[in-house]
């Protein structure tokens, strides 16, 4: 059985599976009964963070345009943390490859 300690350690490795960058875009955000423009804070294959005044709740489901060096991608996500007038965190949900492709050659 293990302990305490390693418990916590496989945790803290399985909470982010992607290395996040700093990237700053505007990203045009669409669901739970609001539409609106913020502004990422970082950003990975799994997810961003988004720097909003707008309250999204967790769970919330959002459709995501994402300018990646001269195209856009758009992608779904849930909310899966909100600090309410500052920002949420979204986890993607399955990138199609084409999206997979640009951001693997945007995102450092």
């Amino acid at each position: 059985m293990p302990d305490g300690d390693d418990s916590q350690d496989f945790s803290n490795d399985n909470r982010r599976q992607h290395d996040r960058s700093r990237l700053i875009v505007d990203v045009h955000f669409d669901g739970a009964d609001s539409t609106g423009v913020a502004s990422t804070k970082d950003i990975s294959l799994g997810g961003l963070y988004m720097t909003t005044r707008t309250e999204i709740p967790v769970g919330a489901r959002l459709a995501l345009r994402i300018p990646v060096g001269s195209e856009h991608i758009v992608v779904k996500g849930e909310v899966v943390y909100s600090n309410p007038g500052e920002g949420v965190g979204v986890k993607f949900e399955e990138l199609s490859e084409d999206a997979r492709m640009l951001m693997e050659k945007a995102v450092p």
